[in-house]
């Protein structure tokens, strides 16, 4: 029996993988199971593979690789390390690298012996609102009442020179046994209960769908001007309570401060991206690392206003009913559609709590794109593996 792909139950996007019988490595699926998973993750956009924890970085990379054939395959550039390691970047403590697979990035909490894949011993830390938004919960909110926050809403990518990833691959080897239930309450009174350190999930094209016909026509012809160094420009501010971007109080790193940074390094991109197999539009940015927004009319907003607008847009997308909160499991292998969804980590764990987790993604040789509604079904698209990435082709 072939991979087969199980929508999740009662839940707003993704679904459940199950390997052929025999396979217990994806990235050695035949070309038929990999069509079927790269389709299923682009329909679903997040898929979860449970049983995984054995699967060794090596493996976790090459099945990253391939649902993008443009991105780098020999492992020599990946899209980050410098960028986010800087000690200046929000990202700096978010994790560490695999010393044979640095395309493999260790994520968790708390205090690690020395052997796990060739590291010294290493301390991990589970990114946490209170350091990054403007106006954090109190202790007693957090770790009284289990109350928690989404810490930032984004999509992973450098956002400078390079091109975002089309995927993600996040394994959950090590998973705290007793997880509790915390819970998000929402400026509106909404309110989402999900396991502690859950990962968030929504779709874009939700969120595309959500706007309305005007809107819906005005983003399709809009670009997205991100900072340089974005992750090092917006380190000094701090964010709105809800993760979706940042507070504007002139905080941020002025640009002549910044590390050496090229205009043509600078990335600017459609503000909707297409997906390449369902041909829907989904609203794609990253509301935090924002800086200029441009529309087709030729007006253009800047700082604040570009991201009090992208926040309007953004955030009747992360209502309760919106999110796919994914409950870890030790093993889970989550394999999610970078250029589909936007994605937050959530919770606060306690002294002595621990998490281990691999992380991959690899950024892409191509930018994504928008296709106009005249070219949405012309276009043949060829998204098998070893395509030659003709979904990049531009209206």
């Amino acid at each position: 029996m072939g991979l087969t792909i199980t929508p999740l139950e009662g839940q707003p996007l993704g679904a459940k993988v199950t390997l052929p019988e025999g396979c217990h490595d994806p990235s050695t699926l035949s070309a038929e199971d990999f069509k079927t998973l790269y389709d299923g993750l682009h329909e679903h956009l997040v898929l979860v593979i449970p049983g995984m924890k054995d699967l060794s970085p090596e493996s976790q990379w090459k099945l990253t690789t391939m649902f993008d054939p443009t991105c780098d395959q020999t492992g020599k550039s990946y899209g980050h390390g410098k960028e986010f390691r800087h000690d200046k970047s929000v990202l700096r403590r978010d994790g560490t690298s695999i010393p044979a697979f640095p395309q493999v990035q260790v994520l968790g909490q708390g205090d690690w012996p020395a052997g796990h894949e060739g590291l010294e011993a290493f301390t991990l830390r589970h990114p946490v609102h209170f350091d990054f938004h403007k106006s954090p919960l109190t202790d007693e909110e957090a770790y009284q009442k289990n109350l928690t926050r989404f810490y930032r809403w984004h999509i992973d990518s450098a956002l400078y020179d390079l091109s975002p990833p089309v995927c993600t691959t996040l394994l959950g080897i090590h998973v705290p046994p007793h997880s509790r239930k915390q819970k998000i309450v929402y400026d509106d009174g909404d309110e989402l209960e999900l396991t502690q350190g859950a990962t968030a999930f929504v779709s874009g094209a939700r969120a595309f769908d959500l706007l309305s016909p005007e809107e819906q026509k005005r983003a399709l012809g809009a670009k997205v001007v991100y900072a340089p160094h974005p992750y090092i420009f917006i380190s000094p501010a701090r964010a709105t309570s809800d993760g979706l971007t940042m507070v504007s109080e002139k905080k941020e790193m002025p640009l002549d401060a910044l590390p050496p940074w090229e205009e043509s390094k600078v990335k600017e991109l459609p503000l909707v991206w297409t997906n390449p197999v369902t041909k829907k539009h989904h609203l794609q940015v990253h509301g935090c690392c924002i800086y200029r927004l441009k529309f087709a009319d030729g007006t253009v907003l800047e700082l604040e206003d570009a991201r009090n607008e992208v926040h309007r847009m953004m955030r009747p997308a992360i209502a309760s009913k919106n999110v796919y909160a994914h409950d870890w499991e030790s093993g889970d292998l989550a394999i999610f559609f970078n250029r589909g969804v936007w994605h937050s980590v959530t919770g606060q764990f306690s002294p002595g709590e621990r998490r281990l987790m691999h992380q991959c993604n690899i950024a892409s040789g191509k930018d994504p794109v928008c296709l106009s509604e005249d070219s949405l079904y012309g276009e043949a698209v060829d998204h098998v593996m070893g395509s030659s990435g003709k979904e990049e082709i531009a209206a």
